[in-house]
């Protein structure tokens, strides 16, 4: 199982400024890309309760289980590669992979039998080289349950260099700065109709 922690600055924008930046940036896109989150919990949200986020990402033919908890300072992701086989058994008979993030979860005092897949969100990401890409910077467009949202996001090694880079980003683009506080998952999850 890999560990890394996760910091991002994010903005929430309108379809006009995701438009006019990506214009600005046409020419540094490094790489683009549609991506699969699918978000997963309890049917009463367990885990959101607790402040755990759950998923798999599909991107280029490879299924990744992550699980995320916050720290101080961003969050901690667990991650775990998944076959296509143990993927679709998620996914098609809520077979949960017994791995190390299932292990986490028996200790958070959650059933993994209980997980499903709740949601998903798909994101059409446009990377961007910025600087000296030491922050890795995107802007995506994501569509869920009916909504299509915009986002720009500036991931590093620290949350207030991470902001000043999106904050000089949004003032070279005419952009207004606000931070946005609530992940895709977040976002995804409060739009499920019960």
């Amino acid at each position: 199982m890999a560990t890394n922690i996760e910091i991002e600055a994010k903005v929430l924008i309108n379809e006009k400024e995701y438009k006019r930046i990506l214009s600005f940036f046409k020419d540094r896109v490094i790489r683009e890309y549609d991506q699969i989150n699918h978000y997963i919990d309890t049917d009463n949200f367990a885990l959101k309760k607790i402040g755990i986020g759950l998923r798999i990402r599909e991107k280029d033919n490879t299924y990744t289980l992550t699980l995320k908890t916050p720290m101080a300072e961003g969050l901690l992701e667990k991650d775990e590669v998944l076959s296509e086989e143990v993927f679709n058994a998620f996914i098609k008979s809520n077979i949960f992979p017994d791995n190390g993030i299932a292990d986490f979860i028996r200790m958070l005092g959650v059933n993994i039998e209980d997980l499903k897949r709740q949601t998903q969100l798909v994101t059409h990401r446009n990377e961007i080289s910025y600087e000296d890409n030491t922050y890795e910077f995107s802007i995506d467009k994501n569509e869920y349950n009916n909504v299509v949202d915009y986002e720009l996001e500036m991931a590093g090694a620290s949350l207030n260099r991470a902001k000043e880079k999106l904050k000089s980003i949004c003032l070279s683009t005419n952009t207004f700065y606000k931070d946005n506080l609530k992940s895709k998952e977040t976002r995804a999850l409060d739009t499920i109709n019960r």
